[in-house]
C-alpha cells in the first residue's frame, strides 16, 4: 500500500490520481478531512500533530507521501509543521516505511544564483527557517541510516484546479474574474515555474523508483524560462487578448500588509521576486530523460479550458 499524508491539495489530488494511473490501485488517504481521490482509494481521517495517529496512519504501508500543507501563518507553521513532520518520520521508522518527502524552495537563498539540490541553505524569514528545518530533521535521519526517504523539491507551482500561488493568484485569477493582473516587484526577471500534475506525476516516479531513495531531487520544470512580462505575452496570445498588467512595488506590499494578513505573510517570499530564479532540474531530467514535462504553453492553455 502507498499512503499520501496531507492529500486534499492539489499536489495530493493530483498524486493520488498518478499512482492509481501507474502504479498501485492500493492507496490511502490521510488528511483531517479525508476524501477519496479514486473510487479504490481507502481514507484514514488523522491529525498528524499527534504521534500516535501518524503511526497508524502509516501502519502497512510500502511508501509514505508527505504532501501536508498548512495555511500561510508563520504562528501555525512554527507551533505544527516540525512537530508533523517529526510524527510522520517516526511512524515511518516503525514501520519501515519509505518516505517521499515533498518540499518547496523557501530554504534557498532569495538571490540571483542557480538552485540546484546542494544549494546550501540560507532561509529568509520565519517560514523559511521552518521550513529549513523540516527538510534538515529529514536529511538527519536519512544519513543516520533510520529511515530510507526521497526528498522531492518543487519550485513556485502554477497549475489547474485548486493550485494555489502567487502566479496563480495573481495572474490567472484575475483573468478569470476581468481583472487587471499583478506581477510582484518585477516583471524583467527570469522565473522558474512548476506545473502542478507534473510535480506530482514525477513525485510519484521517485518514489516507486528505487534506486530514487537517500536523495533529495529537483522536479522538472520547462526549461524555457520566461520573465513574468514574457509569461502575460504568451497568456495574451493564447487568450487572444491584451492582458493588462501592474507591477506591485515593494512599498505596495508593505501598505498592503497593514491591512491584509495574507499580505504580511507574503512579505518574507517577496525577496525572490527581485532576482532571476534559475532552479536547476538536471539530476532528475539526466535520471529520467523520457519523462514528458508540460510546456508553458500547454499549461497556460489547459488553465484556459477550464
Amino acid at each position: 500500500m502507498q499512503t499520501i499524508l496531507g492529500a486534499n491539495g492539489q499536489i495530493g489530488e493530483e498524486l493520488a490520481r498518478e499512482l492509481k494511473r501507474s502504479f498501485t490501485s492500493d492507496i490511502r488517504i490521510v488528511s483531517r478531512k479525508a476524501q477519496k481521490i479514486n473510487d479504490t482509494d481507502s481514507v484514514f481521517p488523522a491529525d498528524l500533530t499527534i504521534k500516535e495517529n501518524a503511526v497508524k496512519a502509516v501502519e502497512g504501508s510500502d511508501i509514505a507521501y508527505f504532501t501536508l500543507g498548512l495555511p500561510m501563518n508563520s504562528d501555525l507553521w512554527e507551533e505544527q509543521f516540525l512537530r508533523i513532520t517529526a510524527n510522520v518520520i517516526e511512524a515511518c521508522n516503525v514501520h519501515r516505511t519509505k518516505l517521499v518527502f515533498f518540499d518547496n524552495t523557501y530554504m534557498y537563498p532569495q538571490d540571483d544564483r542557480a538552485l540546484t539540490e546542494t544549494t546550501p541553505f540560507a532561509p529568509v524569514g520565519r517560514k523559511g527557517r521552518v521550513r529549513k528545518a523540516m527538510a534538515d530533521l529529514v536529511l538527519q535521519e536519512m544519513s543516520a541510516g533510520k529511515i530510507e526517504a526521497a526528498i522531492c523539491r518543487a519550485p513556485e507551482f502554477y497549475g489547474p484546479a485548486k493550485t494555489q500561488s502567487i502566479t496563480n493568484s495573481l495572474i490567472f485569477d484575475n483573468i478569470k474574474n476581468k481583472k487587471k493582473l499583478k506581477v510582484p516587484l518585477r516583471d524583467d526577471k527570469l522565473r522558474s515555474l512548476i506545473w502542478t500534475p507534473d510535480a506530482s506525476k514525477a513525485t510519484a516516479l521517485i518514489g516507486n523508483t528505487p534506486d530514487a531513495y537517500n536523495q533529495t531531487w529537483h522536479l522538472p520544470v520547462d526549461d524555457n524560462r520566461l520573465t513574468y512580462k514574457q509569461f502575460i505575452a504568451l497568456a495574451s496570445s493564447i487568450y487572444k487578448e491584451d492582458l493588462k498588467y501592474t507591477v506591485i512595488p515593494m512599498i505596495g506590499f508593505k501598505i498592503g500588509a497593514l491591512f491584509n494578513k495574507q499580505v504580511k505573510e507574503l512579505q518574507e517570499l517577496l525577496p525572490r521576486y527581485q532576482h532571476d530564479n534559475i532552479f536547476d532540474d538536471a539530476k532528475f531530467r539526466n535520471h529520467f530523460p523520457d519523462f514528458r514535462i508540460t510546456t508553458y504553453r500547454e499549461g497556460i492553455e489547459q488553465i484556459k479550458s477550464e
